[in-house]
Parts: C-alpha cells; sequence; structure tokens
C-alpha cells in the first residue's frame, strides 16, 4: 500500500498495491502494521457497503461527535468524495479537499478523528465500502449540508437525490 498525505490534516489516499500473474491480481487492502508505520493506530470495528442505483446520489456530509476515523473504496462505479476539517484545533480547520474516485483506480481515502465527509455518485450503480472506529452509535452524529455557504463546494454534476435527513443540518458555525 502506498499512503499520501493530503492538504487535508488527518486524511491520506491509500494506493493499493497489485501483484498480477497470469490469473489476475491480488492487493491488500488492509494491514494494521502499514498503517502503524503511517502513524495512523486504526482498529476497523464495522464495515458497510452502500449502493446507490442512481447518479447523483448525495450522501453526507457526515461525522461523529467522538473521535472517528473512516475508511473508503469505491467496489463498483465511481464517486466524487469531499472531506471537510471540522476539528477547531486543526491547522486546516473548515478547509476541504475532493478526490474522484472510480472502482478501477484501487484507491482508498483514509480519514482521521474531526473529518467529515460527503460523496456524490458519478454513475448508476455505484457502491462504496466503508469501515470504521469507532462503532455507530445513536445521538453521536453530526452533519453539514452539500449545499452549506461556509465551504462553497464546488459539484461536478447535480446532486438530484439527497435525504430528508442530510439536506436539514443547520449551517456549520
Amino acid at each position: 500500500m502506498k499512503f499520501t498525505k493530503t492538504t487535508i490534516n488527518g486524511v491520506s489516499i491509500v494506493e493499493l498495491e497489485k501483484k498480477a500473474d497470469d490469473r489476475g491480481f491480488l492487493a491488500r487492502m488492509w494491514g494494521e502494521k502499514e498503517f502503524k508505520e503511517q502513524g495512523i493506530d486504526f482498529s476497523i470495528l464495522e464495515g458497510y457497503v452502500t449502493h446507490s442505483p442512481t447518479k447523483g446520489t448525495m450522501r453526507g456530509f457526515h461525522y461523529l461527535t467522538v473521535p472517528e476515523k473512516k475508511l473508503t473504496r469505491v467496489l463498483k462505479g465511481s464517486i466524487y468524495e469531499v472531506v471537510i476539517d471540522v476539528n477547531p484545533e486543526s491547522k486546516t480547520f473548515k478547509k476541504w479537499e475532493a478526490f474522484t474516485l472510480k472502482d478501477s483506480d484501487y484507491k482508498m481515502v483514509y480519514m482521521g478523528p474531526g473529518i467529515a465527509h460527503a460523496i456524490l455518485t458519478l454513475e448508476d450503480n455505484t457502491e462504496l465500502q466503508s469501515l470504521y472506529a469507532p462503532a455507530y452509535a445513536p445521538g453521536n452524529e453530526g452533519g453539514i449540508r452539500y449545499n452549506d455557504p461556509t465551504f462553497k463546494i464546488t459539484w461536478p454534476i447535480e446532486v438530484t437525490k439527497v435525504s430528508e435527513k442530510d439536506i436539514a443540518w443547520k449551517d456549520f458555525t
């Protein structure tokens, strides 16, 4: 695995390294040792697969109000994933960065504590894998509207579907 830090504190792109032969390839997508060598102490406690049948589906922004770590990877289709630093102690507080990810690029996004994230599907029938620590607990969730004027995020395509919960978040302060 190859780790590349982004401009947002606590966020890295993790590129899977393929070992190929005439049968196809094998790529390690998790190794606690490799993550620890990057200064990332992450023990996966929950994992989810999200399926979005329609291009233009928005999910997020979501974060936990307790320290949370996340690792995402596109399994099918493509997404525009945006991360926002919501940690007021961070030098990149209120800054955001976006990544276009697709199933064929074999890249993951690692997000440390204090990072909100959202995905916008760029294709029909997109699937995303998300691994988390700690486990989700009701009452620990925070969110940001995808069109919150605080951040002025430019989305590459029109948002056509968003949940009532995600559109109802108040402006971030």
